[in-house]
């Protein structure tokens, strides 16, 4: 009676020693010592984690290049003047970087500059036509009063002598008072500008320069000239965007033991590049290859340098996958050895997840 009597003892809550043992002795996020990761749901929901399904397909063998932004050439421009001289502003003043500008628009003057020696030939070359003018236009108006006496061709002859006389005048003058006009070749906005007021240029400096920013050329680096046959499409990752190049053709010689490969890009993602700007360009080749696509966040590191990616075993568990990973488009890469079809791998708050122990 006294042992029926006498009450079981029970483990307090979370600290239950029945069971295989399975669950983790703690209730928050740990480490586990098979290396796997407890994760419960609403540490799941606070870490914002989230996963994807991987499915096995033939995806391009991709080849990562190093590339720089250029100028695309049927929409960007050079302004550079044709004579040395002093920079004077335009109609609305000299543009800024950034200042979008339209064809034709006048964005400086060059006031030619020639040395005073000349400057003074030219002025007494003036004087010296204005006088033949007067003595042309006196000996037009006897000839006309002796119209009646004077051959038609004689008269016709002062006359033209006139012309020719105010014409050299007006084109020597002009030379000494006319101001070349800096003009935008193209409709954009100003990449560079190198012009203040009273700036003295010489002919062909760079003084402003214009691109269209939604379209832009990209150059890669080839060190396989055989590359350039094997082109099927091409990338260019901006942040967590994909841009689609289209390959405009490679180069016939080399630069500096590597072929270029020239891509035209076009859209609105383009608005944050800069000409010159390094970027990479993932080349998709005609060649496939078995895998499944990752997004590169999935990607992480472990303690033996190891890539790894974090894979959902259970409602709260992750385990580690050691993965062999190839090169795709920048946002995503093809996992040829490490992963099969139907595995659900974390793609945000992987990091978090690393960092668990």
């Amino acid at each position: 009676m006294v042992l029926c009597a006498t009450p079981l003892a029970q483990a307090g809550e979370g600290h239950d020693h029945g069971g295989g043992g399975a669950a983790p002795s703690a209730n928050g996020p740990q480490r586990l010592p098979d290396g796997s990761v407890f994760l419960p749901k609403p540490a799941q929901r606070q870490l914002g984690v989230r996963t994807l399904t991987t499915a096995e397909a033939e995806l391009p063998r991709s080849v990562e290049l190093a590339g720089k932004v250029l100028m695309d050439p049927n929409a960007g421009g050079k302004v550079q003047p044709l004579n040395a001289g002093r920079i004077e502003p335009g109609p609305r003043g000299l543009p800024n970087p950034g200042q979008a500008v339209r064809k034709g628009e006048v964005l400086a003057y060059v006031v030619p500059s020639t040395a005073p020696i000349e400057r003074s030939n030219q002025s007494s070359q003036l004087a010296e036509l204005r006088a033949a003018k007067s003595l042309a236009d006196k000996r037009v108006a006897r000839l006309k009063e002796l119209a009646d006496t004077v051959p038609r061709k004689d008269i016709e002859a002062a006359e033209s002598e006139s012309a020719s006389l105010t014409e050299r005048i007006a084109a020597i003058g002009g030379g000494l008072a006319t101001r070349e006009a800096l003009v935008a070749p193209v409709s954009g906005v100003i990449a560079s500008a190198h012009a203040v007021a009273g700036q003295v240029v010489d002919a062909r400096e760079l003084v402003f320069e214009i691109v269209d920013p939604s379209r832009l050329r990209i150059e890669a680096l080839a060190f396989d000239p055989a590359l350039a046959a094997n082109v099927g499409s091409a990338t260019l990752a901006i942040g967590d965007k994909r841009v689609p190049l289209d390959f405009t053709g490679a180069a016939r010689s080399l630069r500096e033991q590597a072929l270029p490969l020239g891509f035209r890009a076009q859209g609105a993602a383009l608005d944050s590049l800069a000409v010159g700007q390094p970027v990479r360009v993932f080349v998709q080749t005609k060649d496939k290859v078995k895998g499944l696509a990752v997004p590169v966040a999935s990607l992480m590191k472990n303690p033996a340098n190891q890539t790894i990616v974090w894979v959902k075993s259970g409602p709260e568990r992750f385990e580690p996958r050691t993965v062999t990973t190839e090169s795709l488009d920048g946002v995503s890469v093809s996992v040829t050895a490490g992963l099969k079809a139907g595995d659900r791998v974390a793609t945000q708050g992987a990091t978090l997840i690393n960092q668990v122990r």
